[in-house]
């Protein structure tokens, strides 16, 4: 299966995945964001681990 028509070329594609376990709160948390932010729920989360990284550097 070939690029469907359409497709957004990107130099820095999303194709790794992650799975990883929460609780409600932090659920709901994520969601809260998502949706002030107007992003997705991926956005939240590597952005979350941009600032973590920032941090540290």
């Amino acid at each position: 299966m070939g690029i469907q028509k359409g497709t957004k070329l990107t130099d820095n594609p999303k194709n790794k995945t992650f799975k990883v376990r929460l609780d409600e709160t932090t659920v709901e948390k994520l969601e809260y964001l998502a949706k002030k932010h107007q992003v997705t729920k991926s956005d939240v989360i590597r952005n979350g681990i941009d600032v973590q990284y920032k941090q540290e550097k």
